[in-house]
């Protein structure tokens, strides 16, 4: 197995314990994909929800550029959401599964199809 293989085990293994979900295997790989390089670097492969200017990134990055949701209170909801599934004291939030729980959340997982 590669790195990206052991990583993507790794969110699987948050979602079925952090968060409680089992995950679709297949879609989580995608969204996984989707992230690019980013999941390699350790600044990048987070999600810092501390900050408001992360969270605002993912919101423009990626449910309004990648899923194409319209602006609005629901995103800032559905990232409120699944920052409190995950954990507001889980330090480590990976990008892949805060990314893939956000498809879920919206129904979006046709982005990937």
């Amino acid at each position: 197995m590669g790195k990206r293989d052991d990583l993507i085990a790794q969110y699987a293994d948050d979602l079925k314990n952090k968060c409680g979900m089992t995950p679709d295997m297949d879609l989580l790989t995608k969204v996984t994909i989707g992230c690019g390089p980013s999941i390699y670097d350790a600044d990048a492969s987070t999600v810092a929800s501390s900050q408001p200017g992360e969270l605002e990134t993912v919101k423009q990055n990626f449910l309004i550029k990648k899923l194409g949701l319209a602006d609005g209170p629901e995103l800032d909801e559905g990232i409120a959401k699944v920052i409190e599934t995950y954990g507001k004291s889980e330090r480590n939030k990976h990008r892949a599964v805060v990314y893939y729980m956000l498809t879920k959340h919206f129904g979006k997982e046709s982005c990937y199809a």
